[in-house]
């Protein structure tokens, strides 16, 4: 086992600005690296990131939720286990799958994804961060929830805090306390929307968590609240940074670019190999239950473990010529890459695998579906080169973009 010094650290300026160099070496020489800093076990092969999350021998817990999550969220699903996790995943899992997806919010998608183009459809120019990918998913689900767009200000903010609090490896006091807050109003503004629907049911996502009931349970008002909150931040972060990535991406590569546009079916090849190339989510810990054996040495007994997303990803052991981006290769099955049999790792694997990977999937082939056909020659604006920020989730922070209207 390696200690961090051996690597550019996961916390270094140098890191947070290139990560993949870094991710080489881990993969390389380091595989199982202690890390001081945030008291965790880093592990960055596909083989041992793909173990942890199958954790098919129970070797694995989600026990780091409750400092990471619950501080900010509440008790939450991803915290369960058992029986009582899958009773509660099978309360909200309808919602994100089959014909309640396909009939009551694909149309929710639909429309919200063209309010927004059309604020900027006949201008020539956008940013796909700021004026698209930033409200888009919030939008959607805030209009799934029922709840008022107009606070849509209040929701960015109030994930925007979250994901700060769940990215804050250095321990930022203020980051901590923000995140803090954020919980308390949140819950101040959910609970009484949440009482009201249910006493008066409509057909939005809320009452039907609300109704929800299976086996003789039923979610009370703090298991929704908890649950609209991981919801909105792990929604909105994800599948914004997701739009604005697979865009960089296909920018960045004319003539896949061409080809999405020719054939649209290849959108969601796009966005598998996006998820694998460049995915939203860096990093996801998890706490070991027993002493487990990975490469590089021997994790123990209860310990936090640093699951390197973004290096797994791109582990050559498991993908031909991973720095690559290409939506043609066929080491990643597109069929399989929105559920837990994904062969890459951005939505987790197993029983904790993302409950929303068909709502991000339908959100990007909608929203890219439309932005090609308002900007049929969508380009860069001049002299700009995309730029990923951030270390726990990473994505292009603005993607200015020319195109030549389309009037008719």
């Amino acid at each position: 086992m390696s200690t961090a010094q051996q690597v550019p650290d996961i916390l270094s300026p140098e890191f947070a600005a290139d990560p993949y160099p870094a991710y080489v070496a881990m993969r390389d020489k380091n595989p199982l690296i202690w890390h001081e800093a945030t008291q965790s076990y880093i592990i960055s092969r596909y083989d041992d990131v793909e173990r942890v999350f199958k954790d098919k021998k129970s070797e694995f817990t989600t026990e780091n939720y409750n400092w990471q999550l619950e501080p900010v969220h509440g008790k939450t699903i991803l915290q369960l286990s058992g029986r009582e996790h899958a009773v509660r995943r099978a309360l909200v899992a309808p919602a994100f799958r089959g014909s309640d997806l396909q009939e009551r919010f694909l149309p929710v998608i639909e429309r919200n994804s063209r309010e927004l183009i059309d604020a900027f459809r006949y201008s020539g120019s956008a940013d796909i961060v700021s004026d698209y990918a930033t409200r888009f998913p919030v939008n959607v689900i805030a209009d799934m929830l029922g709840l008022d767009k107009a606070d849509h200000a209040r929701f960015h903010g109030w994930y925007t805090a979250v994901i700060a609090f769940l990215g804050n490896l250095s321990g930022d006091p203020e980051v901590t306390a923000a995140g803090e807050r954020t919980r308390v109003e949140f819950a101040e503004y959910m609970i009484p929307i949440i009482r009201e629907r249910r006493d008066h049911l409509g057909d939005d996502l809320l009452s039907t968590l609300c109704a929800a009931e299976v086996d003789g349970v039923r979610m009370s008002d703090e298991d929704i609240k908890a649950f609209c909150s991981l919801l909105l931040a792990a929604g909105g972060e994800t599948t914004d940074k997701a739009i604005a990535s697979i865009l960089a991406n296909l920018l960045l590569h004319p003539e896949q670019l061409a080809a999405v546009r020719e054939d649209r079916s290849l959108i969601s090849a796009a966005f598998a190999e996006t998820l694998r190339y460049t995915p939203p989510v860096h990093m996801i810990m998890r706490q070991s239950a027993t002493e487990v054996e990975v490469s590089g040495g021997t994790i123990p007994q209860g310990a936090t473990v640093t699951c390197l997303i973004g290096a797994a990803n791109r582990d050559e052991r498991r993908y031909r010529d991973p720095d690559r981006f290409d939506i043609f290769r066929d080491d990643l099955a597109t069929t399989s890459a929105f559920s837990a049999a994904a062969d890459h790792l951005a939505f987790a694997l197993g029983r904790h695998f993302c409950v929303g990977a068909l709502l991000a999937k339908a959100e990007v082939e909608v929203g890219v579906n439309q932005l090609l056909d308002a900007m049929p020659d969508v380009r860069f604006a001049d002299g700009y080169e995309p730029v990923e920020q951030g270390v726990f989730t990473r994505g292009p922070q603005s993607l200015p973009v020319r195109f030549t209207p389309v009037t008719s």
